[in-house]
């Protein structure tokens, strides 16, 4: 790294450490109160509500689509559940104390892409079906968009493609519905994803391009390509305030969830919210919703792995996106394939700047163990990236600047009544085979 990168960093003593590896826990000097914060951003939860409607207005087609959403007729959501045998073996296994109660939010068993890139990636691919549509007249918002199943709309949209970079999820997310809508897709993925995504994305429709190289490669290729073709579409990743808000729609999903099992979440009942973060749309839109409807009484944690904490090392340097893992002497590469990113989001990083509690980071091997323990506690399978999101609580009151960070909050007493979610952020789609040599990956 050059010296006046290095002059303008904050953090630097604890950004060594992140260089050599360590595992670390970063608290976010620059929060402030929600209402101040949020007063600085320009999305608002009026922007949330119309996703929110959006999505609403896509159910009968979704539904037409894909049966598998006829419980929720035809809103993609996924089920909180309490995991107190979990919270258990991990108390016991990592000697620490989880105070309060421990739930699991499963976007692991999203319907159509089995992660949360179910979320934002087919909201913007809905929304740009819709803009097409109102564009050339075929529809109005006040239609029954299930419509957009028919073999009409599917010969309009095959005249326009979508593109995408991704590590796996985001890709399967996009793949899925634009073939389903007729686009053709193209998905450009990165030396970290999957093999059996590719066959999964290919088998759906969409056309893979598969780099030998990081997911920064394969968006920037991506972006060049579509950015070459005026019929093409780019979904991006990093920049796009379309997909965060798609994840932004979930914290009003989870809302109504706490309430129809009876938790409150207030000042005296504080909220713990743990999510795996990538290049951070997802964590990012997430957080934000939460933000907006839970304020002060929320706090949200994103977790990384050693060798790639791209969030981390962007925000607490306070650099944001003009740096990567790479310029800490970092490799990128990690068993957590979702997480395999260099270089966090400019745009989520600064919209987290005053919002985002902190940051964990864990190595690989840690979420295996994890994957293994949530298998033999609960019978629920995550996929190893997923697992990721249970070290937060495992820390919080472990590690020395986290709990410093309770008692500084004045939740130190207010703990027994917390509620602590780790994000569940995919797995329902692994094939067996793969899910039986996860479970003897890094095995003690």
């Amino acid at each position: 790294m050059n010296q006046e990168l290095w002059n303008q960093m904050h953090c630097k003593d604890l950004l060594k450490e992140v260089s050599n590896g360590k595992e670390v826990v970063w608290i976010n000097a620059d929060l402030e109160n929600a209402q101040n914060a949020l007063s600085k951003i320009e999305l608002t939860m009026k922007d949330i509500d119309d996703a929110e409607e959006r999505l609403a207005r896509f159910a009968p087609f979704i539904l037409k689509i894909f049966p598998e959403t006829k419980n929720e007729n035809g809103l993609i959501e996924s089920p909180l559940a309490e995991i107190e045998k979990m919270k258990q073996q991990l108390e016991a296994e990592y000697a620490t104390t989880i105070p309060g109660r421990l739930f699991l939010k499963q976007d692991s068993h999203l319907a159509i892409s089995g992660s949360i890139k179910a979320r934002g990636g087919i909201y913007e691919v809905l929304k740009h079906a819709e803009d097409l549509a109102l564009a050339h007249g075929m529809v109005k918002e006040t239609d029954d968009y299930s419509v957009f199943a028919s073999e009409e709309f599917k010969n309009f949209f095959s005249q326009f493609k979508i593109q995408v970079g991704s590590t796996g999820n985001l890709g399967m997310s996009i793949g899925i519905m634009s073939a389903a809508l007729g686009f053709h897709v193209i998905v450009h993925m990165s030396a970290d994803a999957k093999q059996w995504k590719k066959d999964l994305l290919r088998k759906r429709g969409a056309d893979v391009i598969e780099y030998n190289d990081d997911y920064s490669k394969a968006v920037e290729v991506g972006r060049k390509n579509s950015d070459a073709d005026p019929t093409s579409y780019f979904v991006d990743d990093e920049n796009s305030s379309t997909l965060f808000l798609g994840y932004a729609v979930a914290a009003k999903r989870i809302k109504k969830q706490f309430e129809e099992q009876g938790i409150v979440i207030d000042a005296e009942h504080p909220l713990f919210v743990y999510i795996p973060c990538g290049v951070g749309g997802a964590p990012g839109g997430v957080a934000f919703g939460l933000k907006q409807l839970f304020g002060d009484n929320v706090h949200v944690f994103f977790v990384e792995p050693t060798q790639a904490p791209c969030m981390l090392v962007g925000m607490a340097s306070g650099l944001q996106n003009k740096v990567c893992v790479q310029d800490f002497g970092l490799s990128g590469q990690t068993h957590a394939d979702g997480l395999a990113v260099g270089r966090a989001s400019g745009f989520v990083g600064g919209v987290m700047t005053h919002l985002l509690s902190g940051i964990f980071t864990l190595e690989d091997y840690h979420i295996y163990d994890l994957m293994r323990d949530i298998v033999n506690s609960e019978g629920i399978f995550l996929e190893p990236s997923a697992c990721a999101s249970f070290w937060g609580p495992i820390q919080l009151m472990k590690e020395q600047s986290a709990r410093a960070y309770i008692e500084k909050m004045g939740l130190l007493h207010k703990m027994p009544n917390a509620i602590h979610v780790p994000w569940a952020t995919g797995g329902s789609l692994v094939p067996q085979e793969i899910r039986e040599e996860y479970m003897h990956t890094y095995l003690k």
